[in-house]
């Protein structure tokens, strides 16, 4: 779409003019039915509300709105289930360009995760000062919400319950979730991580949560992949992660985790192992309490 534009295009093209065009109000309505002309509206509110946003490439603006609607989530920032955020990536030829980046929000993967139809209960929360009972990797947290002492966090958790019994919690201090964010966000220092910690820290327990022991659906795939990247088609296909560019998705990684999910048996899934046996052995953990009926934490 973006070479049609290019060449249909006389005028330099503006989010307004793109946004308006036949073709992708149509696009739109393809998608979101009679929802398009007010997720439209929004894309353009959110646009002209945010001064950086509003000096970023129009197509890149286009291709993460395209990306929300494909995952029918809105762009309302007071929701919390999906953004496109400024971001000011450094071009091959040394210059700087701002761009728009598409991130989802923590209630954005629990959207997800409640479509696939897989999950009994899915949640997220920071944890305060005597909050946490009982801190063992191996045999499980033991949680209090009613012992809150004070209003300094500890942590976030993350916890989910499949229909078919697994259940399964993550849990991470404050200052692991501060190494995360400063290791695979550079804007940790003036971005979401600093005006919505703990929004960011519930997302990441959930995002990290799902993407180690969760079933993960089409939808779920795309949005682990698109998180926090800038969108270069309207498709998905083609993203650059200009805010943690030290990040490569592992696509071997990616194939291996979709053979463990589609596991019937733990003879299929003991095969695949051995056949795999690079791979962490936590790719295969979950699956295989899952298929022996385990409640594990």
């Amino acid at each position: 779409m973006e070479n049609q534009l290019a060449t249909t295009e006389k005028k330099p093209i503006t989010i307004q003019s793109l946004m308006h065009r036949t073709d992708v109000v149509q696009k739109f309505e393809q998608m979101l039915g009679k929802k398009a002309q007010g997720f439209i509206t929004s894309v353009l509110q959110i646009t002209a509300s945010n001064i950086l946003l509003a000096k970023a490439d129009p197509m890149s603006i286009y291709n993460s709105a395209a990306m929300a609607a494909t995952l029918d989530l809105p762009l309302n920032n007071n929701l919390g289930f999906a953004y496109i955020v400024p971001y000011n990536q450094k071009q091959p030829d040394g210059s700087w360009k701002q761009v728009a980046q598409f991130q989802l929000g923590y209630k954005g993967f629990i959207q997800l995760a409640q479509r696939s139809g897989q999950f009994k209960t899915i949640s997220a929360a920071p944890l305060y000062e005597g909050q946490l009972i009982e801190s063992n990797p191996l045999t499980g947290f033991v949680f209090d919400f009613t012992k809150k002492t004070s209003e300094q966090i500890i942590g976030f958790a993350g916890y989910f319950a499949l229909i078919n019994g697994f259940e399964k919690t993550l849990y991470m201090t404050v200052d692991e979730m501060t190494s995360h964010g400063l290791k695979f966000s550079k804007t940790f220092k003036n971005g979401l991580w600093q005006s919505d910690f703990v929004g960011m820290g519930s997302k990441t327990v959930i995002k990290l949560l799902l993407s180690k022991f969760g079933p993960m659906s089409i939808e779920m795939q795309t949005a682990v992949t698109i998180d926090q990247a800038v969108i270069n088609d309207d498709k998905g296909e083609n993203v650059s992660y200009v805010d943690h560019e030290d990040v490569v998705i592992d696509k071997e990684a990616e194939r291996v985790q979709l053979m463990v999910n589609d596991c019937k048996t733990l003879t299929e899934l003991d095969v695949l192992q051995k056949s795999n046996p690079d791979f962490p052995i936590d790719l295969f953990n979950a699956k295989k309490s899952e298929l022996k009926g385990d409640k594990a934490i």
